[in-house]
């Protein structure tokens, strides 16, 4: 276990935003991971846990012990008639995992192609895309313990969990280092093809014979074709959550706007955050190395010498303006840290 002291943490988030880790280190077991909160401890510094820095904004430098997960593996753990339960490290990239289920045939993560991020930050945020979500194939994952260094498992009752959301992102925050997740995932597929342009970027490409490979083919498409890639300009992809209105609330707003899109949810109708975005203004709007996306109005950016507080701003903007405009709050999905 290597402990380095005063490293950038550019490299590590997705905004690519430079912000300095009093100290750093990247584990590849549990054994490593237990040394590295016992020594934190020791010297009574704070942790900061990182995966693929993918759903992160970086406020300030961090007086921590910045631990990036790097526990690898992917393994059949258990198989059936039906099913295949695949245990997967946290530290593993998620789409890395997508494209090793496409390759063996195992189904029901293709639509989720090309999520940024890593597999351990996947039931904590509950990642979803065209009509799937993480607890759809979730079956259950073993989480480390920082008080007690004890190994726990959770299955998905136990998880919690909603909307971009989960148990770890509230009570748990902070408590648990998740090590592996356990998928159970389809032998024969059920496609989702009725979510976003999906079905008609199939009909495009003339493929009339579904299969896994080409829903993931098509989801990428349409992903590259509208987000931006961190790579080139930092960003988190998908800045705010989708609100939820009352029916009647809807009704009421959709007599002012005509055009506004509604999906029905369990508890109401679910607005796409970022037609309300756009229809106040931000879309493509630009101030200095900051902005919102042009293309995709959920989606803030950062050109290359942005700073986390002036994206920030950015976002509370956006939500005041949302909220004066439409008297709908919207919340991010970001974590701002």
């Amino acid at each position: 276990m290597n402990i380095l002291e005063n490293i950038s943490l550019k490299p590590y988030n997705t905004f690519g935003i430079d912000k300095i880790a009093r100290f750093f280190v990247a584990v590849k077991s549990i054994q490593e991971l237990k040394e590295a909160i016992e020594w934190a401890k020791s010297q009574k510094i704070k942790l900061l846990i990182l995966g693929g820095g993918s759903n992160i904004l970086l406020t300030q430098n961090q007086d921590a012990l910045v631990i990036k997960i790097e526990v690898e593996g992917i393994e059949v753990v258990q198989e059936d008639d039906d099913f295949y339960w695949v245990e997967v490290g946290a530290g593993v990239i998620w789409h890395d995992f997508v494209l090793t289920s496409i390759k063996n045939n195992w189904a029901g993560i293709e639509n989720l192609s090309l999520i940024p991020g890593t597999v351990g930050a996947s039931p904590m945020q509950n990642i979803g895309a065209y009509g799937v979500e993480i607890k759809d194939v979730f079956t259950s994952l073993k989480a480390l313990n920082i008080e007690t260094l004890q190994l726990e498992e959770f299955d998905s009752k136990a998880c919690s969990f909603g909307y971009r959301e989960s148990i770890f992102k509230h009570a748990l925050k902070g408590k648990y280092v998740i090590c592996s997740v356990v998928f159970r995932l389809k032998k024969v597929p059920v496609f989702h093809t009725a979510y976003g342009a999906i079905k008609e970027t199939l009909e495009k490409s003339g493929i009339s014979e579904l299969n896994i490979k080409n829903i993931s083919d098509a989801v990428i498409h349409i992903r590259q074709s509208k987000l931006p890639d961190p790579k080139e300009i930092g960003n988190a992809g998908s800045f705010f959550k989708n609100p939820t209105i009352p029916l009647e609330e809807f009704e009421r707003l959709r007599n002012h706007y005509p055009s506004l899109p509604g999906y029905p949810a369990t508890d109401g109708i679910k607005i796409p955050a970022a037609w309300l975005i756009e229809q106040c203004g931000w879309k493509g709007q630009r101030f200095g190395e900051i902005g919102v996306h042009s293309k995709q109005p959920l989606v803030l950016v950062n050109f290359g010498g942005g700073d986390g507080n002036e994206i920030k701003k950015l976002a509370q903007d956006i939500q005041q303006s949302v909220l004066g405009k439409f008297n709908i709050s919207i919340y991010p999905e970001v974590n701002f840290i």
